[in-house]
């Protein structure tokens, strides 16, 4: 293998959804756990932060004034509460230290049932992203049911943040969805992270030259649409994601870089070896989960070329896509998982095929 390939197998492309990539087995992702109030990974969500929260300053209220003031919770920003944290208010910097500290005991609660799982057994490290993750009171919450989850019930189990900023993370893990032999000659890929309110596209550096496991990739740009405040039609979010690519690949030209013939894609929801979507995309625009409808087609049809070559449309479940940043980080280990943070709880187990190299 030349220096300037990445330290990946030279496996078959994988199917749309794939249980074997070119670094890892899948071996579970977006585990539905219930009980008798409905699906417990719903109780380590944003929602469960921002309700931890309302509560507390219910209390308070109660019996004098709320140290948050009249803004809802809804409206109070990660920084703003990070601030707090470091030199607010005592009661107000008291009340959210409460709040991360009951979300904690939540979040330990939930890892403890995923650990239960068949899919789940023997995990050695759960990274831990979402957007709950981006401020300080995720890392303060994730450290805490960490520290909870060893000293409490000696799970020899590691929780960390996850390394790259969630905005990135769930672009970065596209570029392990393909094997090594796509990336032959370029430097960079398209990638696309469809969330139940956001979609992002961006161009991912491989960056190969400096680490051929692909632990200094980095994007090199992106863009946003809030799609949940326009509310879109299906086929509207289609032609505006195509845009969106079109314009990417348009400036990663202008700006030299050698795109390779490859959009990775990160979607909610279980996603079959057709690219069609089995459940799970109930938050997007319109009816995803149509026998109909097939997001890689259509991306494909959006985008027929890059730079005179086919191109390939590759998707996975978003939690997958955004564990998958980790690669790099695990090879010290066998079993590992994500969880991610937001509107719900996002899940996905891995084993490791064979660590990559580290040069």
């Amino acid at each position: 293998m030349s220096d300037d390939q990445p330290a990946v197998s030279s496996t078959p492309l994988a199917g749309h959804g794939a249980a074997q990539l070119a670094s890892v087995l899948v071996n579970t992702y977006n585990a539905e756990l219930r009980d008798a109030e409905g699906f417990i990974g719903d109780r380590a969500s944003k929602r469960a932060f921002q309700a931890i929260m309302d509560d507390w300053r219910e209390r308070l209220r109660k019996v004098g004034e709320d140290p948050l003031g009249e803004t809802p919770t809804d409206d109070i920003g990660k920084k703003k509460l990070d601030k707090l944290l470091v030199d607010g208010d005592p009661e107000a910097a008291g009340l959210v230290h409460g709040a991360i500290e009951e979300f904690a005991q939540e979040l330990a609660t939930v890892i403890r049932r995923f650990l239960r799982l068949k899919g789940w057994r023997g995990t050695q490290r759960i990274a831990v992203g979402g957007g709950l993750r981006a401020g300080r009171i995720g890392e303060l919450a994730i450290g805490r049911a960490g520290v909870l989850l060893k000293g409490e019930h000696g799970h020899e189990l590691e929780l960390r943040p996850i390394r790259h900023h969630p905005d990135e993370a769930g672009l970065i893990g596209a570029i392990h969805l393909a094997p090594s032999w796509i990336f032959s000659g370029h430097d960079s890929i398209v990638a696309v992270d469809i969330g139940g309110t956001n979609i992002r596209a961006g161009i991912v550096a491989l960056n190969v030259k400096k680490a051929r496991d692909l632990s200094e990739a980095h994007v090199l740009g992106f863009e946003l649409w809030r799609h949940g405040d326009e509310k879109p039609s299906r086929e509207e979010a289609v032609e505006r994601l195509g845009d969106m690519l079109r314009d990417l690949i348009r400036r990663a030209r202008k700006d030299g870089h050698k795109l390779a013939p490859f959009i990775g894609i990160g979607c909610p929801g279980i996603i079959v070896e057709d690219g069609s979507i089995k459940r799970g995309g109930q938050n997007l625009p319109g009816n995803w989960e149509s026998s109909r409808f097939n997001l890689p087609e259509r991306v494909r049809d959006q985008v027929p070329e890059i730079d005179g070559h086919e191109t390939i449309v590759l998707m996975h479940n978003d939690a997958v896509v955004q564990g998958l940043s980790e690669v790099p980080f695990m090879a010290d280990v066998e079993h590992w998982g994500v969880l991610t943070i937001g509107t719900g709880l996002g899940n996905a187990r891995f084993t490791n095929r064979r660590a990559p190299d580290k040069e």
